[in-house]
C-alpha cells in the first residue's frame, strides 16, 4: 500500500521540483526585503507556512492544468462512477483516487488555519469553490470534468479540517511556552527538515 502511495507522491515531486525552486527564491527574497526595509520582526513558523502555503496552490495549479496526453477519459457527471471502477490495489487507484484527496488535504487544513474555524462549513465551502473552478477550468482547456474528483477533494479538505482541529485541541492545554514564537520557531524548522528528509528518501 505506501508502494503506490509513495510513487504517486514521487511522481509529483518530480513533475513540480523546477516550480518549486525558482517560486521559493523569488518568494523568499522578496518576503525578506519586504522585512527588512520596513524593519519588521521575522517570524520564521509564520513566514514558512505562508511560504509553503503559496507552493502547495502553485504546485496545486500546475498539478491540474498539465496536459496528460497518455490517457484518455470523459466527462463524467454521475457520482462515484469513477471511483468504483478501480481496483482498490492498482496504481491508478492510488493516483486518481487517492491522489485527488492528498491533494486537497493541505487546503483544508491552510482554510482552517487562516480562517481560525472551528466548524467545517466554511473551510469544505472553500474547498468546494476550488474542485468546482478547477474542474470547470479543465473542461474549458481539453481536458474533463470529473464531479468524483469533487467529491475526492472535499473528502480531502474535510481531513484537512480534522487535521487542524486535532492540533488546535491537542495545543490548548500545552504549557504558555509551547505557544512562543521561539518554540514554534524551532519546531518549524525541525519540522521542515523532517519533511525535506523523507522527500529527499522518496526520491531516492
Amino acid at each position: 500500500m505506501l508502494e503506490p502511495i509513495s510513487t504517486t507522491i514521487q511522481d509529483v515531486i518530480n513533475f513540480t521540483w523546477p516550480m518549486v525552486i525558482i517560486s521559493c527564491v523569488i518568494m523568499i527574497s522578496f518576503r525578506l526585503s519586504y522585512l527588512i526595509t520596513h524593519k519588521e520582526k521575522i517570524i520564521i513558523y509564520k513566514e514558512l507556512f505562508m511560504l509553503i502555503f503559496g507552493i502547495y496552490i502553485l504546485c496545486l495549479f500546475q498539478i491540474v492544468t498539465f496536459q496528460d496526453d497518455t490517457l484518455w477519459a470523459s466527462n463524467n457527471f454521475i457520482p462515484f462512477q469513477e471511483i468504483m471502477r478501480y481496483n482498490i490495489n492498482s496504481h491508478l487507484f492510488f493516483k486518481n483516487v487517492v491522489g485527488n484527496m492528498l491533494l486537497f488535504m493541505p487546503f483544508g487544513f491552510f482554510a482552517s488555519y487562516y480562517l481560525k474555524s472551528e466548524k467545517a462549513r466554511l473551510p469544505l465551502f472553500l474547498t468546494l469553490v476550488a474542485s468546482v473552478s478547477i474542474e470547470l477550468v479543465q473542461l474549458s482547456i481539453g481536458r474533463v470534468f470529473d464531479v468524483d474528483d469533487i467529491i475526492l477533494n472535499l473528502l480531502g479538505g474535510f481531513i484537512g479540517y480534522i487535521t487542524y482541529s486535532i492540533i488546535r485541541i491537542i495545543g490548548e492545554p500545552l504549557p504558555k511556552f509551547c505557544k512562543s514564537d521561539w518554540f514554534l520557531n524551532i519546531l518549524s524548522i525541525l519540522l521542515l527538515i523532517g519533511l525535506i528528509s523523507v522527500i529527499f528518501i522518496i526520491l531516492v
